[in-house]
């Protein structure tokens, strides 16, 4: 694999250093020249011209560190040049073209991945899992500070330069966008940018979120407080290591008519010692070579600028802002749960007596039966429809329509052992959009299920299909071809349900247009 950096300057030359370390560093781009040749010899890398980069075929992957204005442009030239995309927050400056991004990507089945590193921070893994986990309960407010005395910039304000990773967390947190944002901002320099602005963001299940942003602060902070209804969590990144983040097991209690808090000492829950950035290369180069999606994707990276607008929209109009957004346009059984991080598009019907895990990502308009578990880690696209009694384990993503039959089974591990702890044995498992998989079939990990391929019922698939393949038995066998509409073809290639017309071209099918 070789990726190359396009923008070496503040924040780039980390990105060139990470990926070099990772031994997959292929090329720079930076617009100095002067800048581009230092780097062409100090990571022993040629510079490249953007054209030569996208005609390259050795180069799979285009990171994206230049300024914020050349996002859109530079990632679109990319993923049209059928390169994986990183690109440093924000995804870009406009809505329209952060969603014509999302559309080229998929499109083109290319990885769409946005810099928002705090996610990737072990301390910060951490705390998501003991928020999801339900160590305190109820999530009733966050409050995120990112302040210091910095690099004070002329290009964009300190709303748009740091809250985007608190956003990003925010979000991953709560599970889905705010109805309502209202920000204040003050200026303290000549230069025209807000340098300090304080945001409030209030969700539809009740729960508050607050965001202080400065670069005119002596005191640098950088901060997560997460109040629960059993509990608080604090993630404070400017604590050593193994104090980092602080769980308060503190509650309220009433005393007659007067509420007093019973406090409790910290307790200091350990997170591994990595370099947020590293952990966050290394997921993108895990997406490229799995083809599963990153948990900072186009879509999540259109979320935080969707809010990203409308705070800036409140700050112009300086009054609260109301966001256009799906919360509450699905449905969900009353038997069934949904964990913090979730995120479920317009239409998904959820019903009886299903679990969601966290960081699961669901389209619109899907269909989840009776008893389903889902998560974590797991995306679905649009338009899907699982059945009753499926499972759906870390690592999965299917793609739009996807069908899951009745009690079909998918694995993550392919030598579990239930004293042996085997998480880093996961594999995942891609489903392209369209497939079929019919009752009771076993979907073993780490495969690749082809696009519009149809799976029979009882079949044991051990191995990637084609697209448009049939496979039946144990182990599955190629036994034919299905049409787009899932229709098996006969000799002549030609769907019965349709009237489509196909034709093979070195053993895989294409459609006649």
């Amino acid at each position: 694999m070789k990726v190359a950096v396009i923008g070496c300057g503040y924040w780039g030359k980390n990105l060139v250093r990470n990926f070099y370390e990772l031994g997959v560093l292929g090329a720079i781009f930076d617009a100095n020249e002067e800048t581009s040749r230092v780097f062409s010899q100090e990571y022993k890398v040629p510079a490249l011209s953007l054209e030569a980069i996208a005609k390259d075929p050795h180069i799979e992957a285009v990171v994206i560190a230049a300024p914020a204005p050349l996002h859109y442009q530079l990632a679109k030239t990319f993923l049209l040049a059928g390169k994986d995309i990183f690109v440093e927050k924000p995804l870009t400056l406009d809505q329209q073209e952060a969603k014509e991004l999302i559309d080229i990507a998929a499109k083109g089945q290319r990885i769409l991945m946005v810099g928002h590193v705090l996610n990737y921070h072990p301390a910060f893994e951490v705390l998501k899992k003991t928020v999801q986990d339900g160590e305190i309960g109820k999530v009733l407010s966050l409050t995120s500070s990112r302040l210091s005395l910095g690099k004070l910039r002329t290009e964009e304000d300190v709303w748009w330069s740091f809250a985007p990773h608190d956003i990003s967390m925010i979000l991953a947190l709560a599970g889905q966008k705010p109805q309502k944002i209202f920000n204040t901002g003050e200026y303290l320099t000549p230069v025209g940018k807000y340098d300090c602005v304080r945001s409030m963001m209030t969700f539809a299940n009740g729960c508050q979120a607050h965001i202080h942003t400065s670069w005119w602060h002596h005191q640098k902070t950088q901060s997560l407080v997460v109040v629960g209804s059993k509990g608080t969590i604090v993630f404070d990144d400017t604590k050593p290591w193994d104090q980092k983040i602080a769980l308060y097991r503190s509650t309220v209690s009433w005393k007659g008519q007067h509420p007093e808090a019973e406090k409790q000492q910290p307790e200091f829950l350990q997170a591994q010692e990595k370099e947020p950035l590293r952990e966050e290369c290394l997921k993108f180069i895990e997406a490229i070579e799995t083809r599963v999606s990153p948990i900072t994707d186009g879509c999540e990276g259109l979320a935080v600028l969707e809010i990203l607008e409308a705070g800036s929209c409140s700050l112009a109009k300086g009054q609260p802002v109301e966001l256009n957004c799906d919360v509450q346009e699905y449905f969900l059984h009353e038997s069934s749960y949904v964990d913090a991080g979730v995120r479920i598009g317009k239409g998904t019907k959820i019903w009886h007596f299903s679990h969601i895990l966290g960081n699961v990502d669901i389209g619109q308009n899907v269909v989840i039966s009776q008893n389903v578990m889902i998560g974590p880690d797991v995306k679905i696209g649009d338009n899907c429809k699982i059945q009753n009694n499926v499972s759906l384990y870390k690592g999965t993503e299917l793609g739009r329509g996807v069908f899951c039959g009745p009690s079909c089974v998918f694995t993550n591990v392919n030598t579990p052992r239930a004293e042996i702890e085997r998480k880093d044995a996961f594999l995942p498992t891609y489903v392209e959009d369209g497939v079929t998989i019919g009752a009771n079939a076993t979907i073993v990990c780490g495969n690749r299920l082809g696009a519009h391929s149809f799976i029979a019922a009882g079949a044991v698939v051990t191995k990637s299909t084609k697209p448009h393949a049939m496979v039946a038995g144990v182990p599955a066998r190629q036994i034919g071809w299905v049409s787009h509409a899932g229709e098996k073809l006969g000799t002549d290639l030609v769907c019965p349900r349709e009237g489509r017309r196909y034709k093979l071209v070195n053993d895989t099918l294409q459609e006649i247009l």
